[in-house]
């Protein structure tokens, strides 16, 4: 006759420490579907985001230059935008220093969401750069 199977002794579990929220800055403007959808990415999985509103929060042109860094400031250019479309962008890219100074003049100019942590930037909406964050 076997033996009933006995229940190894409980033991004590690991209480596994909550982690930390990394802090992220999230530059958006409320109204932008692709920033809502991001917001909703980085929420789900678990990001403490803090917002600035690019519309009432204007980035000034250091701020730009600061933020873009050795990157093409082109990546940064939103297409969908009326100025992007009016100058004919795509054709003809702005200077760097005339980009950012419309940027800063225009946040419609800005692709959105701009995400920002720990050194890294993440335009856009970019599943595997904010997932990477």
């Amino acid at each position: 006759m076997p033996k009933p199977t006995q229940k190894p002794a409980t033991r004590a579990r690991k209480q596994a420490k909550p982690r930390a929220k990394k802090a992220v800055q999230f530059l958006q403007k409320p109204s932008c579907s692709t920033c809502r959808k991001a917001r909703n990415f980085m929420e789900r999985r678990g990001y403490d985001l803090h917002f600035r509103d690019l519309g009432e929060n204007r980035l000034s042109v250091a701020e730009l230059e600061k933020l873009i860094g050795p990157r093409n400031h082109e990546e940064f250019l939103n297409p969908r935008s009326e100025i992007y479309r009016k100058e004919k962008m795509k054709d003809r890219p702005p200077s760097r220093l005339k980009a950012l100074r419309l940027m800063a003049r225009e946040p419609n100019l800005i692709r959105r969401p701009v995400i920002v942590a720990g050194g890294r930037v993440v335009v856009g909406f970019d599943k595997d750069g904010m997932a990477r964050l």
